[in-house]
């Protein structure tokens, strides 16, 4: 699917500033809306909704449809009159400049709590009314995801496979028995999401409202410590004990000598085949209707995916199997129609995967940082001038450096070449970078807030292979230059990315 001609900013909801340890749902994300609107930006390009998982990664979520719930708005829960004034004054421990995991999580779910045992007792009846209907909405997944919260929780985030009593094999009598013995938990997590989904429809709408589209990321794989693996664990490669036998990951690459082993547990495709591939198919339907464009994270893995076996420590000894390809995202296209999707088609790219992409109309990814220096034969499909219409280019992603501390540590091979194809001295070397990006003949450009601010390292979001110390960044407002709305809007003008009816 060709995208209207447009640009805009990648940044998780996490980053915004507030003071309640990351950012959130609430006032802020409205005014980073208006702040894009003011820049001539159509599209927000957020990280994946869910929840946090290992490493407090957003790509390892407990559920694939639940939102997380650290990003529920407290400031609107005390105006409904569910937290006091007091309790949602920040404690020791929030940082405003990066997520402090442990006080964050610990201060939220506190006062998530506490909201939850409130409205139990006080809501009004339109109230109640309105999570009864959210209930509805959800059915195909959210009580399984209430009841595995509330488990996991309960047997101390154990990998559900050591759940006791038969409730790792779901056998009816434990289940009923757990609904009961957890009831109160279990309507805590519902509450949660339905707060979530409420919120971020009212900020959907504002961005609707001010021009603003939504870009969504949705990861390929899922957790193994998750309700979807729990509840229908025939659609996973698991042993007759429910563990995995071979997990996700990529080879060695550029990011690292012994590849990537991130432990998901891959699907068991021959039953999704079976099953016309409808977990899949009500799968991106959810996402769809949360955003109004879907990047699929390692859209390569459906034309082929790297199994490792469970008990390696690295991903080395992996070898390539082949995935669903096209009878995927057929049977998703002739149940849902023609999809707003973007395929991250980064990493080895062979022609199978370009053959898929193709296939579906689905825009690929350019990155700039790939495109310079040394050894650039094979990724001149990211320079500028070799740039394709349905395309979306980055300066570069969240699993990059910021392009100043890119530079910084570039070899003087890169650094020449992109002085002489650029004619710049490096002195701005995130505006130069972002206008290229915005000059390029992609349709869609998209450029991370750490390079409109013109950060180094220390805004760097991940770092792909190392598990700790990441996903934390922040930033406030007065670090923003001022200047930058109207050079991005300019920019947006110069190169016709403004949207129609700012244009």
């Amino acid at each position: 699917m060709r995208f209207p001609r447009r640009s805009g900013i990648l940044l998780h909801p996490t980053s915004l500033p507030g003071p309640h340890g990351s950012g959130d749902l609430g006032d802020e994300a409205h005014a980073f809306v208006d702040w894009l609107a003011g820049a001539g930006q159509s599209l927000w390009q957020v990280l994946p909704l869910g929840g946090l998982g290992p490493g407090n990664s957003p790509y390892m979520s407990s559920s694939a449809f639940a939102g997380n719930v650290l990003m529920i708005d407290l400031r609107e829960l005390q105006r409904r009159g569910w937290l006091s004034e007091a309790e949602i004054a920040p404690v020791e421990g929030l940082d405003p400049r990066r997520v402090n995991f442990a006080a964050m999580v610990s201060f939220r779910m506190q006062r998530l709590a506490l909201a939850a045992a409130r409205f139990a007792q006080r809501a009004s009846a339109e109230e109640r009314a309105d999570l009864a209907a959210f209930e509805r909405e959800h059915t195909d997944w959210l009580p399984d995801y209430a009841l595995f919260m509330a488990l996991a929780e309960h047997h101390g985030w154990r990998d559900w496979c050591e759940w006791p009593d038969g409730l790792a094999q779901r056998t009816p009598p434990a289940l009923q028995r757990a609904r009961e013995a957890h009831r109160e938990r279990i309507a805590f997590w519902t509450f949660c999401q339905w707060r979530f989904f409420r919120q971020w429809a009212a900020l959907r709408a504002h961005a609707h409202s001010r021009g603003v589209h939504i870009v969504g990321d949705m990861p390929i794989f899922v957790a193994y410590q998750s309700a979807d693996v729990w509840a229908r664990p025939e659609l996973f490669e698991l042993d007759a004990a429910g563990r995995p036998t071979v997990i996700a990951g990529v080879p060695p690459d550029a990011f690292s000598a012994t590849g990537q082993r991130w432990g998901n547990p891959l699907y068991r495709w021959s039953a999704h085949a079976q099953g016309g591939y409808a977990w899949w198919i009500e799968r991106v339907r959810r996402s769809v209707e949360l955003v109004e464009i879907v990047r699929i994270d390692h859209f390569r893995g459906f034309a082929a995916h790297w199994e490792i076996p469970a008990n390696e420590p690295t991903a080395v000894k992996g070898h390539w199997e082949p995935g669903p390809g096209e009878a995927l995202f057929r049977a998703i296209a002739d149940t849902l129609g023609p999809l707003p999707i973007i395929a991250e088609d980064l990493g080895v790219i062979t022609p199978d995967v370009d053959a898929l992409r193709h296939a579906f109309d689905f825009p690929g990814m350019r990155i700039l940082q790939f495109a310079w220096g040394e050894g650039i034969a094979a990724e001149r499909r990211f320079q500028p001038h070799r740039h394709e219409a349905d395309t979306v280019v980055y300066t570069g992603t969240h699993d990059n450096d910021t392009s100043v501390g890119w530079w910084a540590s570039a070899d003087e091979a890169t650094r020449h070449h992109l002085r002489e194809y650029l004619a710049t001295d490096g002195r701005a070397i995130h505006w130069d970078m972002i206008r290229m990006a915005c000059a390029s003949v992609a349709d869609t450009a998209i450029y991370p807030l750490q390079d409109v601010m013109g950060l180094g390292g220390e805004g760097r979001m991940n770092f792909p292979g190392q598990g700790e110390g990441w996903w934390a960044w922040r930033f406030d407002w007065n670090q923003v230059p001022q200047d930058a709305p109207a050079r991005l809007r300019r920019m947006a003008e110069l190169y016709e990315r403004l949207p129609p009816q700012t244009g």
